[in-house]
């Protein structure tokens, strides 16, 4: 089995990690793979998943820093 060299999963932006995660996904549900190779990639299945929970909550965070003024104006309010 020739595997190809995957990126580090915390190098990874959202949208590729949410990408990667689908094809995961699809070949797990297609039932095709062998039992260990499965088995596999779950773990990175769960690695992406966990990263793009990160990644949305890191992106929540910046948003909801962002509030109206007074004024009308936007402004920041410093993250908790």
């Amino acid at each position: 089995m020739s595997e190809t060299k995957r990126p580090e999963v915390a190098s990874l932006s959202f949208e590729d990690a949410l990408a990667e995660l689908e094809q995961i996904v699809r070949g797990l549900e297609s039932g095709q793979q062998k039992l260990e190779d499965a088995i596999t990639a779950y773990e990175r299945g769960a690695a992406l998943r966990k990263h793009c929970e990160a990644k949305l909550a890191e992106a929540e965070a910046r948003v909801s820093a962002i509030v109206e003024q007074a004024d009308g104006g936007l402004g920041l309010r410093p993250l908790e």
